[in-house]
Order: C-alpha cells, then structure tokens, then sequence
C-alpha cells in the first residue's frame, strides 16, 4: 500500500499494493535453479536466510558438501524485512539470563553475540563484500523513571558478561530521556548485499543453492532423507533446519514453545541529518531508529508496534503510530518503503540452536531470534559449524533446544499452551457475517451455507474465497488489513489473498472456495 500525503498528514492508501522493502528494493533478484533429481550431500540446509547461508557458507569453507533448499528466493523472508542490526544489545536480556540461567550461561550468550559481530566485520574485510557494514554505539533507553533500575541492572549483568557497556544521560536524538545504556562497538549493515556475497562463495566451493525447492519432510535417522514437494529427495549426513519457523512437528514439542510476532517499519527521509547510532527504547510499545544509507542519502529506520501474529484488527494503525512517531522527532520530507516482518520467540526469549534432541544429534535447529537475527543467525551458524566440525561449540549450552526448564519457564509454556487453546476455541465459535458489503481493498468473515469463509475484494474488484481454517493444526484464520493476508493466530502461518502460503509452519494452502 503507498502511503500518500495530504495537508500534513500520511495515510495508507489500502487499494494500492504493497511495495517491497528497501532491503530488496536495491538488490538484484537471484534465480538460483530448483532441485531436480535425487542428490547426496553432507550437510542439507533448509533454509535460505541470515542462518541458513551462513550456515552453508561456514560448512562449504571447511570442505563439506553442502546444499541450501529454500522454498522461494534465498535471502528473500524475514532477512529481507530485518532491522539490519548486528548487536549483542537484545532489550534488558542479560540480567534475565543471568537470574534464570546462571552467570555462565549469561556469559555464552554475550560471547557469541560478540564474536558474531566481530565475524561479519571480519568476513567484510577478508572478502571486500561491500555491503554498507559500520561500527555504531548501540542504545536502550529509558522514557520512565520506573525503568531506571532495570536499566541498571542490566548494565551490571552485561559488564559481568565482559559486554563494553556503559550508562549514559543524554542522547543526540531530540528524545526527552531518563538514562539509557550505551553498548560500544555494535555494527549496522546491508543483509542481502552481505548475504548474496556468501551465496556466491558457497557455490565456489561446490556448494549447491536450490530455490523454489520446498522441504517437506526429514526420514531417517542418519544419513536423513529430505523430502521435498517436487518429489525429488537430499540424501544427508547432518540435516540443519534454518527455516525461521519449524516446518514440521519435530521431538520436544516446539511448536508450544516458539511463538510469532509482527513488527512494522517505515523509512523516513528527513530535512535532519541522523545523529548516527542504532536506538531502541526500553519500554512499550517498541521503537527502534538506525540510519539508513540509500544510493538517494541517508534515509532513518524506525521500527516497532510488534504484536503476535494473528491477533489485533486495523493493523494499518501500527504504520500510522510509527509515522506520527517519526513527525514529532523530525521534520519528515517522505516516507519512501514502508514494511512489517516476522519473528518467532521462544518461551525464554533465547533461541533454540543445535540438536533437535539426543536420539537424532546430527538433525539441528536454528530459530527462536526474536528481533536480533542478523547477529543471533551469526551466532548460530558458527555453532552450528563447530557442533558439526569439532562436536563441541563453548556457545552450546545456553541455546541448547533441550535445556532445563526454569519455574518461570514452565509459566510461560503454561500460559502460551492457553493462548493456543483459547485462539483454537475462539475462531472456531466464531461466526462469518450473514450480511456484509465489500469495497476493493477490503476483506470479511462470512457465513457460506453454514462454512466460515474468507472475502476478500482487489482493487480491480474481483473476489477472493478461502476457507478459513488454517490446515497446519486447524486453528481459524484472521484478516490482516496491512499486508493483505489471512493471518493464523495459533502458529503464525500466513497466506496470500488466494490461500497461498507466506510463512510457515505450514506446509498447505488454504482450501479456495
């Protein structure tokens, strides 16, 4: 949807279609070939993002054969609607480790955040990738005085962890602050430049990229068997799942202890120059600033809004809110791309990257970023290389999939379980419309002879019908007016406006009607 502009004011214009982010504006597309024919590999990777090609590129640099499957474009998911920060400043992460996990557990998780920015920044160098990769100060500031001692905390838990980090008073933002922390040697950079760069070195090394390849299933135990929904197969000795969201029901009940957020970002040309640094506030609801450098001048990023997938009605607000945010800090010229992405959480808030379980050690798991995967799939690919490599990463225990769970853990997985079963319950009492009226641009629940089904009408006023039932596990659809899709509340599936998929887990199309 273009945003248009009238007598000061920026609004959505919902009968124009959504343009890409600028991620993938200022990039060439890839036409990598799909899978054809049955082949044998040593490492299978499923998945074709920041983990995923790292992963593969990490893997093929030691001399494995490896082969990336991605069911679309590599590099064209959630890695191309990120925030591009490379940070180990995760929000008030550390002192929570640190209480529930234990001091050295907190400590891996500083390193490997820490060691993966120093990798990108390295790997940069080494490969001359010109991607806009630069040092910035990383911020989390505090608008409330009752924030103040968590901020506090939180800097005595990262310098325990051996994190550069350091409180200050004052930002050069035109933001009214009571504190905020100041994490020194932080990067920001452009994904798909970085990552389209790697894809090339994979394929120097003998490595096999396969788009539009989608995996549908894993057999075995290893050498694994993976499916795919072409009918063709990948024999592998190690099998690492990078696919966001796990695309099948997998040991250690994942699909109770990941759940899926939406978050909204609008780019901001501005008559000001951005102070340089990379912000984000401490409270609700979430905004996030970087700079932004575009072949035009510096544009500024702002993100936030986040709210789980399938939950909330006019979401178009959330680009309002950032927009009006963006208005009271600068002295806005246009807003040129505007976008939302897509994250899984885990239960704890730390990602779960390594072995599925102790009965299958060579199938591995990398999901559950939160908001920090460029730097958290930096991570996990270089344990993930030393899992498979050496059998040992120092990194290991604190993303370890089947970690112990805590008092406050089990509380979480309690209330998630109740969410689930309340948005399952809910949308299947839920009623369609009997009477409705439909404009272009605009969607219903309706009852169909007695079938819940989903309208929706495109601007050149043909209709649309889904059955609303999502066939992942059967939980009911909701309309997403921002990004024109059927949105799953229980798991985060998404689909198009015809019932294709645009985020898994699942694996199937809505039924058309």
């Amino acid at each position: 949807m273009k945003i248009n502009h009238t007598k000061g004011k920026y609004y959505l214009d919902k009968s124009q279609e959504t343009p890409p982010s600028f991620w993938l504006d200022s990039t060439p597309k890839t036409n990598y070939p799909s899978l054809a024919g049955d082949i044998s590999v040593d490492v299978a990777v499923i998945g074709g993002g920041m983990a995923g090609i790292s992963t593969a590129y990490l893997l093929a640099q030691e001399g494995l054969k490896v082969a990336v499957l991605e069911t679309d474009r590599i590099v064209q998911g959630t890695t191309a609607y990120t925030t591009a920060k490379l940070t180990s400043q995760h929000g008030l992460i550390y002192d929570k480790i640190l209480r529930q996990m234990g001091g050295e557990k907190a400590r891996q998780y500083a390193e490997a955040n820490e060691s993966a920015i120093d990798f990108v920044a390295k790997l940069v160098e080494q490969e001359k990738i010109d991607c806009d990769f630069t040092r910035q100060p990383a911020y989390i500031y505090a608008q409330q005085n009752k924030t103040i001692k968590k901020l506090e905390r939180e800097m005595k838990a990262a310098q325990h962890c051996g994190i550069d980090a350091h409180y200050v008073t004052e930002l050069d933002l035109p933001l009214a602050i009571k504190g905020a922390l100041r994490f020194e040697q932080q990067a920001q950079f452009h994904p798909r430049k970085y990552l389209l760069a790697l894809a090339r070195k994979i394929e120097e090394k003998g490595g096999h990229i396969f788009e539009q390849t989608k995996a549908v299933d894993i057999r075995g135990g290893g050498p694994f068997i993976v499916l795919t929904q072409q009918g063709s197969k990948v024999k592998a000795d190690y099998v690492v799942m990078a696919s966001h969201y796990p695309f099948n029901i997998l040991p250690g009940l994942y699909v109770s202890k990941i759940y899926q957020e939406r978050e909204y970002a609008v780019v901001v040309k501005a008559k000001e120059l951005f102070p340089g640094g990379m912000y984000i506030n401490a409270e609700e609801p979430a905004r996030s600033l970087r700079g932004l450098p575009t072949p035009d001048g510096e544009r500024i990023l702002i993100v936030g809004e986040k709210h789980r997938t399938g939950h909330g009605k006019n979401l178009t607000e959330h680009y309002k809110n950032l927009m009006e945010f963006a208005q009271r800090l600068f002295t806005v010229e246009e807003f040129p791309y505007h976008w939302s992405t897509q994250d899984c959480t885990t239960l704890d808030e730390v990602p779960y990257i390594g072995q599925i379980s102790r009965s299958k050690p060579n199938l591995l798991i990398a999901t559950g970023f939160r908001k920090w995967g460029m730097t958290q799939g930096t991570a996990a690919a270089l344990i993930i290389r030393d899992r498979i490599i050496k059998g040992y990463s120092p990194w290991q225990e604190v993303y370890n999939p089947s970690r112990p769970i805590s008092l406050n853990f089990a509380a979480s997985f309690a209330a998630n379980s109740s969410l689930l079963a309340f948005d399952l319950t809910a949308g299947k009492l839920m009623k369609g419309k009997e009477v409705y009226s439909l404009s272009p641009g605009q969607a219903v629940i309706a009852n169909m002879d007695g079938r819940r089904v989903g309208l929706y009408m495109d601007p050149e006023a043909n209709l649309h019908r889904v059955d609303t039932t999502c066939p992942h596990l059967g939980c009911e659809v909701q309309w997403n007016d921002a990004e024109r899709s059927w949105d799953c509340p229980c798991h985060g599936s998404r689909y198009d406006v015809d019932g294709n998929p645009l985020e898994g887990p699942t694996l199937k199309p809505l039924e058309k009607i």
